[in-house]
């Protein structure tokens, strides 16, 4: 489980939170193979505490990773990132999901839950009200009438900045 805020010993550096992690699990592992896939090995001798908002997220997601789970659950992956950050995120939680990890997202965003999911569930006060694919939740309430207010392109805002300024992982 990756939490929106997780609590990590703040003064340990990454490699060494790693060896925690993975005596926990009882696993061995490749450090610098585990902060790669999170666009992190350059930061493996850093302390956690001095790791920008987004770093944190994504080596919570390394540690989340180290057991090679079945099922994981995401709490707000995304919250507080850039562009960037973010969508290379929802690139790494492809790439999860499609080496057969089951992907419990979290998340306010309903562009997030659009891409990310195969199914999603909406919660109104702490009940579900409806669990079915994106693409049927569209299409039924498109087949009830509705009609945006603003016409839909082939991109939006943050395709632009991207395109701009480019994909890759930043530092924040």
């Amino acid at each position: 489980m990756q939490l929106q805020a997780a609590g990590y010993y703040p003064s340990l550096k990454l490699f060494e939170l790693l060896d925690l992690f993975g005596g926990l699990y009882n696993v061995s592992i490749d450090k610098m193979q585990m902060l790669a896939r999170v666009g992190l090995e350059d930061k493996a001798k850093s302390k956690y505490k001095d790791l920008s908002g987004g770093q944190k997220q994504r080596f919570s997601l390394c540690t989340t990773l180290i057991n090679n789970p079945k099922v994981i659950f995401l709490d707000e992956p995304t919250t507080g990132l850039d562009p960037q950050s973010r969508r290379n995120l929802w690139d790494l939680i492809r790439k999860i999901r499609d080496n057969g990890t089951t992907v419990v997202i979290t998340t306010h965003y309903m562009d997030e839950a659009e891409e990310l999911c195969d199914r999603v569930a909406v919660m109104e006060a702490g009940k579900f009200i409806v669990l079915d694919t994106p693409v049927n939740l569209i299409d039924k309430l498109v087949a009830r009438g509705f009609k945006r207010s603003k016409e839909v392109k082939q991109a939006n805002l943050e395709d632009v900045f991207l395109d701009l300024t480019g994909r890759e992982w930043r530092d924040e």
